[in-house]
């Protein structure tokens, strides 16, 4: 029986395996706000998603396990979109940063990242989120 990495696995296809490990493990909790907020400012409408919250959380903690330490800022610029100004040529801008610094703040509480403490800032994966992750796509990559 061949193990399954996170990265060997189809990203879309392990970000809704994480979604869904997250949601039944209750180890995020998704706020009131998230449904009157917007995603960023190149955005027109608030995420009518109902599982957002936890598709972002899964997205970001994939983006934190493939890239070692990530920031807020590097998120924001990852999870940015084009900003349509009328008759002004469109422009990147980045994304929200409260939902991204409340979701590491919840992973951070759930044990699974931690402020790196190296010279780099920003926040890594620990041991139990490595676990959990591969455990994740273990489970689902076998298919």
């Amino acid at each position: 029986m061949k193990m399954a990495n996170v990265k060997s696995v189809e990203s879309g296809k392990y970000n809704k395996m994480l979604a869904e490990a997250l949601k039944k493990g209750k180890l995020f909790d998704r706020p009131e706000w998230v449904s009157f907020v917007k995603t960023g400012a190149g955005k027109a409408r608030p995420n009518t998603d109902e599982d957002f919250w936890y598709k972002r959380a899964a997205s970001i903690l994939r983006q934190i396990y493939i890239k070692g330490i990530v920031g807020v800022e590097r998120l924001r610029t990852r999870y940015g979109n084009r900003k349509k100004r009328g008759m002004k040529p469109s422009k990147f801008v980045k994304g929200s940063g409260k939902i991204i610094r409340t979701i590491l703040q919840q992973a951070e509480e759930a044990g699974l990242v931690a402020k790196a403490e190296s010279s780099k800032k920003g926040r890594k994966l620990t041991e139990k989120g490595k676990e959990f992750m591969e455990k994740v796509a273990n489970e689902g990559g076998r298919d």
